[in-house]
């Protein structure tokens, strides 16, 4: 794999900056993938939204919660 990597390593270098930075992007959005997680998480934030237009979960400014004593940081 050493070989295969410093290839494309090499050829990498050869991009510009802007074609390198979306080889970046597109190469560490590869190692979040897990289809699964993301499909939880989209469900997740549509029942948020809909709780919120229905009225059914309070909404208030960040700066309030973060004020709250169970949600500063350790």
């Amino acid at each position: 794999m050493g070989n295969q990597l410093e290839f494309l390593e090499a050829e990498a270098l050869k991009l510009t900056a802007g074609e390198r930075a979306a080889l970046a992007r597109i190469v560490l959005a590869s190692l979040d993938e897990d289809a699964d997680i993301e499909e939880a998480w989209g469900l997740e934030t549509e029942r948020r939204i809909a709780d919120i237009e229905r009225g059914a979960a309070q909404v208030i400014p960040i700066a309030d919660a973060l004020a709250q004593p169970d949600c500063r940081p350790a």
